[in-house]
């Protein structure tokens, strides 16, 4: 029981540090964007910046995915 308490919090602590590196890029990505197209306060550029990061986050996520089948 106690293992199983420790691989939990272990997990959730894990998560909760990838949620603030997340929460950094996106700030980061944000001020980018900015630079590049101008203020994002209007929806057509709310919504590019939407569809691009979801774009990289799945690119991101089947990248991550090849590489840990492949350390099978």
């Amino acid at each position: 029981m106690k293992s199983e308490v420790i691989e939990k919090i272990a997990a959730l602590m894990t998560a909760a540090f990838g949620l603030v590196a997340a929460l950094a890029w996106n700030d980061t990505i944000k001020v980018i964007f900015a630079e590049i197209f101008g203020a994002t306060s209007s929806v057509v550029p709310m919504i590019i910046y939407a569809v691009l990061v979801t774009i990289i986050a799945v690119v991101a996520t089947i990248w991550i995915a090849k590489v840990a089948e492949k350390a099978k």
